[in-house]
């Protein structure tokens, strides 16, 4: 007679998840109340020394009532606020209007609830209505990409200027192409907000500013490390719309205008290092 294997029998009650394994955060959420115009909304977190796992960490987004003419564009790609000088910029078209500002943090977290800082960039009784969309860039591969007011998206090489020297129209945003064979944070820059103000580095690969929200970009600073630092020399220069132009500066450098004119064209060159001859072999 065949022996028939008896199924393991199951508990009359599944085991509850170990509750280890769930950490409750401190959440809080506040509405903000803003009129018509373009703010920027900084994060100034407590000391390094308090944070945990990226906490505490802040979002900006849209309350559950919005009724349309608010936008929020965060510097980061994945829309977090949890460093310092992370920003996020809200267009109100219509004020006063409502943002929902929500704080996470760590149950055990030491010290104060991070701050806030909200700096009004444009105002207004109404806001212009935002830019269209931007136009996809060519096929063609471009190492420095650059949004212009009224042109879009737009390309250039390494050397070349992109944007139009006394055209009037500004840069919102930039990107740089990862160098090829190197590691993407070997690039890396930031945009120029205001007198001492800039905003967080990006690697390269990744845009750096605004897209639509009438934000100019005051200047910019582009840094190499790394290999990169070892292989190339950089160079940069900057045109504004007051007719000042700046430049060449090196790497980790500032391009800005003396009065902080709108950004409207820009240009970035690396030039090889010349490798020191070796020693000859005996």
């Amino acid at each position: 007679m065949a022996n028939l294997k008896t199924a393991p029998r199951l508990p009359d009650h599944p085991q509850p998840v170990a509750a280890e394994l769930v950490q409750e955060l401190k959440v809080s959420g506040h509405l903000m109340s803003l009129s018509a115009g373009l703010f920027c909304i900084l994060h100034e977190p407590p000391a390094p020394a308090s944070r945990q796992a990226g906490l505490p960490a802040i979002r900006i987004s849209l309350p559950p009532n919005d009724t349309g003419g608010v936008e929020v564009t965060a510097f980061r790609p994945d829309g977090w606020l949890s460093a310092s000088g992370d920003a996020a910029l809200v267009r109100v078209a219509r004020g006063p209007a409502q943002i929902l500002v929500t704080i996470y943090e760590a149950p055990d977290q030491p010290g104060a609830a991070p701050k806030l800082q909200v700096r009004q960039l444009l105002g207004g009784v109404e806001m212009p209505a935002p830019a269209p969309a931007p136009v996809p860039p060519p096929a063609e591969k471009f190492d420095l990409l650059a949004h212009i007011q009224g042109s879009g998206d737009c390309g250039a090489k390494f050397g070349a200027w992109l944007g139009q020297q006394g055209s009037g129209n500004w840069i919102e945003g930039f990107a740089l192409a990862p160098l090829q064979g190197f590691a993407p944070g070997d690039l890396s820059y930031q945009a120029v907000l205001g007198r001492g103000w800039l905003s967080p580095w990006v690697e390269a690969g990744q845009y750096c500013g605004s897209r639509g929200m009438a934000l100019p970009l005051l200047g910019f600073r582009i840094r190499l490390q790394g290999a990169a630092a070892e292989a190339f020399e950089l160079s940069a220069s900057g045109s504004f719309v007051d007719g000042t132009d700046c430049g060449p500066v090196g790497s980790d450098e500032t391009c800005e205008g003396e009065k902080l004119a709108p950004l409207e064209a820009m240009s970035v060159t690396l030039t090889p290092r010349l490798r020191k001859p070796g020693r000859p072999k005996r």
